[in-house]
């Protein structure tokens, strides 16, 4: 069984050695824009029923941090933290469904057996990178539609370059608008327990949990 706490912060710095010149392009090209690239709010929207689940069980990880909305100001070394946890994560956690994890139909909680899906793996990644000093309430969780209209979670990091994209399908990290997945939702920067809607569009609460 692997653990998960706080002495895999080292171990996720020293295991993924990211190739610092391609970290160094991605970081540039952000800095290349005219303006930071933000994803609009459209008001409120109601939270995934595996966040909520999750929240019940996980109390202090959900609480208010007293509307703070904080933009991390981001520096070579920021930037290749960044990369190091998302490519750490995604190459420790092996994907699986939660039907075959935890015979659930959605089920969100920390890999405890190496194993998870999509809200996993962003649990993981927002664990791991407030523990190295991001603040919380600048790393969101986020429900999008992918390619093939399904739905999946990545971990949004609200910086001052723009909105970038941590997602368990590709070691590089993106900004929301270079992706090609439609955004859906995110949790707040004012309080965690409450979510905002990043679309206009009526979408059924059934079709948009998150997936692998």
């Amino acid at each position: 069984m692997l653990k998960w706490g706080a002495g895999c912060f080292a171990v996720a710095l020293m295991a993924t050695a990211t190739a610092a010149g391609a970290a160094e392009t991605g970081l540039m090209s952000l800095f290349d824009r005219s303006k930071p690239s933000v994803a609009r709010v459209y008001g409120q929207a109601l939270p995934p029923v595996g966040f909520v689940s999750f929240c019940s069980r996980h109390e202090s990880e959900c609480r208010s941090l007293g509307g703070t909305r904080f933009q991390v100001q981001m520096s070579p070394e920021r930037w290749e933290l960044l990369n190091q946890v998302n490519r750490f994560v995604n190459g420790s956690v092996k994907p699986l469904t939660d039907e075959e994890i935890y015979r659930q139909a959605e089920h969100w909680d920390y890999p405890q057996t190496g194993t998870g899906d999509c809200e996993d793996f962003v649990l993981l990644k927002k664990r791991y990178l407030e523990g190295l000093g991001f603040p919380a309430e600048s790393l969101l969780i986020t429900v999008v539609l992918d390619e093939a209209g399904e739905g999946h979670a990545v971990l949004m990091a609200k910086s001052d370059r723009g909105d970038l994209v941590l997602d368990n399908r590709r070691d590089n990290i993106l900004l929301w608008s270079d992706t090609k997945y439609e955004f859906l939702k995110r949790q707040s920067q004012d309080d965690p327990q409450i979510w905002v809607a990043l679309t206009n569009k009526r979408r059924n609460e059934a079709t948009i949990a998150g997936g692998n």
